[in-house]
């Protein structure tokens, strides 16, 4: 009776270190934080289309251990990013955070050097908590003045090597262009343009290819 009930305090035992180990692993799951605004939310998009899925879907194909934490919001500004951030570090504990915001800031015309304290804030965060950072770069048309458009295109390449973090340096390249890739207002991509955004993103990702194949 005895050599039994060591045989199966034994099994228990095993049992539950087995659980804690996958509970564990859960845990750790490594996660690439998307923090967007309604170009990476699948405004006006059927849900599970946008370029996020996308990027999920290649990192399964990849055989990826990483999943994705869509954390967009339409209308979201730099400061409402900001403000989210350290919630999200907390609770997600990504290991590379995407940035793609700046561009409701400019359609409110705020001031360039507000918008790049933002970011500069969010990146400073974000690397301060261990993770890698991607920097999203956003053009306004020049119909918003020469001057604030110019310095609203150089902030992200300026941001980025100030703060040595990865850069795309045009999100919407190959979109921004051509009016068959947007939704009727004009102003948000359609389905169609999701892969060419995705593309634009997993290209710039190419530096973290290594770290996406494995357990940080």
């Amino acid at each position: 009776m005895r050599i039994q009930l060591l045989t199966v305090n034994k099994f228990i035992t095993g049992l539950f270190c087995l659980v804690l180990s996958i509970s564990s692993w859960a845990q750790v799951k490594p996660v690439v934080l998307i923090l967007g605004d309604s170009l990476s939310a699948e405004y006006g998009l059927p849900r599970g289309t946008g370029w996020v899925t996308l990027l999920q879907e290649q990192l399964a194909k990849d055989q990826s251990p990483w999943s994705v934490f869509n954390a967009s919001i339409s209308g979201e500004t730099s400061s409402g990013g900001l403000s989210r951030l350290p919630n999200l570090l907390n609770q997600k504990k990504p290991g590379i955070v995407l940035i793609e915001l700046g561009a409701n800031d400019a359609l409110r015309g705020l001031p360039v050097n507000q918008t790049e304290a933002n970011l500069r804030k969010m990146i400073q965060m974000s690397k301060k908590s261990g993770a890698k950072v991607l920097l999203c770069g956003i053009q306004i048309p020049s119909n918003y003045g020469q001057t604030y458009t110019m310095q609203f295109k150089n902030l992200y390449p300026l941001l980025a090597k100030q703060e040595h973090v990865e850069l795309l340096p045009f999100f919407l390249e190959g979109v921004a262009t051509k009016p068959e890739l947007f939704q009727a207002d004009r102003l948000h991509p359609n389905v169609a343009a999701q892969s060419v955004i995705f593309k634009n993103v997993w290209g710039s990702m190419a530096p973290y290819s290594n770290l996406l194949k494995k357990l940080p």
